[in-house]
């Protein structure tokens, strides 16, 4: 009696190609002088799979800019990246463990220094009529998110003569 052979379908075989509304990716990447170029280059390869080639300037931009400000102001080994699209809109997450301070003066020091610090990514995203901001991050343990909003429009048109 002949062999019955089955052959299992491939589980990537029934799955949507990647498009814009599915991009959907976190990284933990070390908080290290290295970092911004390797979030810049991960950010690269996930928008060229998802097919937003055209907004790869503004938003390689706002995330060397996210992930140079988390890895500044960590006191831990790593920083959190997140990418979603939503809404027709690149967002961008950095979570670092730096916790928000309680001493009202401290903070608004703290808080003074990390918008110095992210003066390029104001301009960046305002350009984008985008949104950015920080503040405690949500979820179990102490640190700072820090986001932008870069609505696809904007960013596409990002960098582009008038």
């Amino acid at each position: 009696m002949p062999a019955a052979v089955s052959v299992c379908p491939h589980p990537l075989d029934t799955r949507t190609p990647p498009v814009p509304e599915t991009l959907t990716y976190g990284l933990t990447i070390p908080a290290a002088l290295i970092s911004p170029a390797i979030a810049r280059h991960a950010t690269h390869v996930i928008l060229e799979a998802h097919g937003l080639r055209d907004v790869t300037t503004a938003a390689l931009q706002v995330v060397g800019e996210l992930t140079a400000c988390a890895c500044r102001f960590t006191a831990s080994e790593d920083v959190y990246l997140a990418l979603r699209y939503r809404d027709d809109s690149l967002r961008v997450f950095l979570y670092d463990a730096h916790p928000r301070h309680t001493h009202r003066r401290l903070a608004a020091a703290c808080d003074a220094r990390r918008r110095s610090a992210l003066l390029l990514l104001a301009c960046v995203v305002r350009d984008c009529r985008g949104e950015w901001g920080f503040g405690a991050s949500p979820g179990p343990g102490e640190g700072t998110r820090t986001w932008a909003v870069l609505p696809h429009e904007g960013a596409r048109a990002y960098g582009k003569s008038p």
